[in-house]
């Protein structure tokens, strides 16, 4: 099923020894027992407490030692002093892998990581793979295994399916579990992952984009303790055509808080996150119920090509609900075509046949005006979901066949459109419309925003994933943080380039420079401690003449020395000024979980007002950097807006992707990076660094000042 080691044997066990097992069905060690006999696991459960013969009806044996064989998995729940010789035990007997239910380890703090990094290291040296600590554990609901003492079994088991949730919280995770279970969704995986010693959601994810019975993935997350790792799976998701639908908790400052000391990890910045998961794939969402939403409606496995919505009616006042809905959230509506229109007149004079159409009350006399409607949606709006809001009337059980009659064949003969349903009614009616392949929602609004998701689905899953990792050359970093012009030439070895300049120390090599590069100039001080030159009035701009410029040298030497009297001074930057094109930003920045996240935005105030940026983990190539360019809200600037020319968006594209390879090779030394401004020039006149600051980590770096 997966090529990763030991991990099949977590999740689908052959044989499962339970230590610390116990004849109590309430209790951590007789939970997972009782519910695998329940459920009908075909295993064999090898319980082991040295003072039971017997153990809720099968054989107990007194020690690991005694076990008649290697079990494929270990659930251990054992206080944590004989944790070290259960494992070595393990070890010795050849089991490859374990699920720690014990707590009391990095999440209680220090001394409790370092308990927890010998454990993990004992572990290693006999090849057994951790699931935990304090972990909640792993369900198989296909294979009847339940390797979990999670008392969300005791009101129900899971329904076997094709969606598995991944969940950092072993408490959490077993709630979006019942959550499904509760909603009648098909959920067979649950993996908790808990404090994350080994196997991370990273790792979860992973097998589920690997396995066969899993289809939809849904993730929760409160730190990224792997990034490489997870970024790796969601690209093998995204490869399978498997959609993610990821929970990242820690957004605010409390929720950062409680996040750290509930699974003792620290978590990043929400914005970077956010756009790192997006643009690996994932759907990120902010409920649970929303992820139930999603899950169910990619559970069908239809991912329509057209992105647009027909709506079919019995109540005017719904479709103007959901036209609403749909507006607010960019799903397009267009209307039906005119002739289709006509058509529809015909058969029903008083209906409003455009988008949505209406069929009135009549279709309660009338449900052949159902499927005449709807037909006309699929057939010549050719809209790739149709959602008709039904009520009651869906529900009501002498409606409810001959609505299944009319619709039935319409869902087979439009296999690649969805067909949902807006229904209020008995349970064991509405499911009959969820066998036949109809989505069923109670709520208007939540239907619109899972169709369009579902349609959007489509091509998220088609974007190319990478073939091959970037070449990534190591970047050899000065002592301390550079000034403007040293920074320039270390990233101008990366191929980004910059405006002619040249850095000087006296005002006679700066009118020199100037005149070898030709009037008008820039003049900027030099000083790795002043990082805001203009607004100290270190930086003149249009400089003419060799008169304007030695005034201008003096000027800045005075400003630094009155703003910034501590400042390093290296000297002089003068500088080509050049005009024209369109003003732009670019950036790095070291996220603590994802490492440099590069940022892309247009200056002045799309930045500063909007908020209008792109951001992706470095390194990417050109066709990604493309991408994060289009992506912003004021691209249009770049295309040539109102008459303008359109800037060369490859050199920037060139230029950011050589920005976020750079950042990849510099190493955690690098803090963060501004170009700002970056000059795009006309297409084909290339892309320009106009500033660059690099700040780094480390000794010999002194103070600096924002002044």
């Amino acid at each position: 099923m997966t090529s990763q080691p030991h991990i099949d044997g977590l999740i689908a066990p052959r044989s499962v020894a339970v230590i610390g097992a116990s004849d109590d069905p309430t209790r951590i060690g007789g939970r997972p027992i009782a519910a695998m006999l329940r459920a009908g696991y075909a295993g064999r459960i090898m319980p082991v407490n040295p003072n039971r013969a017997q153990i809720q009806g099968l054989p107990c044996y007194p020690s690991v030692d005694d076990l008649p064989e290697a079990p494929d998995c270990a659930l251990i729940a054992v206080p944590a002093t004989l944790i070290p010789e259960t494992i070595s035990a393990l070890g010795r007997k050849g089991c490859k892998a374990v699920t720690l239910f014990s707590a009391g380890f990095a999440e209680t703090g220090a001394a409790g990581e370092a308990a927890q990094d010998r454990l993990l290291a004992l572990a290693r040296d006999h090849g057994i793979r951790v699931l935990g600590p304090n972990t909640l554990g792993v369900y198989n609901a296909d294979l009847g295994y339940y390797g979990t003492f999670s008392s969300s079994l005791d009101t129900g088991l899971p329904r076997p399916g094709n969606i598995g949730i991944a969940s950092q919280s072993g408490a959490f995770g077993a709630h979006l579990g019942a959550l499904a279970r509760d909603r009648g969704l098909g959920c067979s995986i649950l993996i908790t992952t808990g404090n994350e010693a080994d196997i991370t959601v990273a790792e979860a994810i992973r097998w589920m984009a690997e396995s066969d019975g899993t289809e939809v993935i849904c993730a929760y997350m409160e730190a990224v303790n792997d990034p490489a790792a997870l970024l790796a799976a969601l690209d093998a998701a995204r490869a399978a055509g498997k959609p993610v639908f990821a929970l990242k908790s820690g957004r605010s400052a409390v929720g950062a808080r409680a996040a750290a000391s509930h699974t003792a990890s620290l978590t990043g910045d929400a914005v970077v996150a956010d756009a790192v998961l997006t643009a690996h794939g994932a759907v990120v969402l902010r409920d649970p119920e929303t992820m139930m939403d999603y899950a169910y409606s990619a559970s069908k496995g239809i991912f329509p090509s057209s992105h647009s919505l027909g709506v079919i009616t019995v109540s005017g006042g719904a479709g103007i609900v959901i036209s609403d809905e749909a507006e607010r959230i960019g799903l397009p509506m267009p209307a039906m075509p005119e002739a289709a229109q006509a058509r529809l007149k015909g058969v029903l004079s008083y209906a409003s046949p455009v988008n949505p159409l209406d069929c009135t009350a009549q279709a309660l006399n009338d449900p052949s005006l159902l499927e005449t409607f709807t037909r006309a949606a699929l057939e010549d709006g050719g809209y790739g979901a149709v959602l008709c809001f039904l009520t009651y009337v869906a529900g009501s059980p002498a409606m409810s066949e001959l609505i299944l009659q009319a619709m039935t064949p319409l869902r087979h003969a439009y296999p690649d459109r969805i067909i949902a349903f807006c229904a209020l009614g008995q349970p064991e009616v509405l499911r009959r419309y969820d066998d036949a392949g109809i989505l069923i929602f109670s709520d208007p609004c939540r239907a619109v925003r899972a169709l369009d998701a579902m349609m959007r689905q489509r091509a998220h899953l088609a974007r190319a994933v990478p073939a091959a990792p970037l070449q990534v050359p190591p970047v050899m970093l000065p002592a301390s943080s550079p000034d403007e012009a040293a920074a320039k030439a270390l990233l101008a070895r990366a191929g980004i380039a910059s405006a002619p300049e040249r850095a000087v120390t006296d005002p006679e090599a700066a009118v020199a420079a100037a005149e070898g590069f030709g009037y008008p100039v820039v003049l900027k001080i030099l000083s790795p401690d002043i990082l805001h030159k203009s607004d100290i009035g270190a930086v003149k701009l249009n400089l003419a003449d060799a008169a304007a410029l030695r005034a201008a040298y003096a000027e800045i030497l005075q400003a630094a020395a009155t703003h910034a009297p501590e400042a390093r001074i290296s000297g002089v930057l003068v500088a080509k000024q050049l005009t024209g094109g369109v003003e732009c930003l670019m950036g790095i920045n070291r996220d603590p979980s994802f490492g440099p996240v590069a940022v892309f935005g247009l200056g002045g105030i799309f930045v500063e007002l909007l908020n209008d940026v792109a951001l992706r983990a470095c390194p990417f190539d050109v066709d990604a950097a493309r991408g994060m360019i289009g992506s912003i809200r004021g691209a249009a600037v770049l295309n040539g807006a109102r008459g303008q020319p359109p800037a060369d968006i490859e050199a920037l594209a060139q230029m950011l992707s050589a920005l976020s390879i750079f950042a990849a090779g510099a190493g955690e030394r690098l803090a963060s990076i501004d170009l700002n401004p970056v000059l795009a020039l006309p297409v084909g006149q290339g892309a320009y660094a106009l500033d660059a600051v690099i700040e780094l980590d480390g000794a010999g770096d002194g103070g600096r000042h924002a002044d």
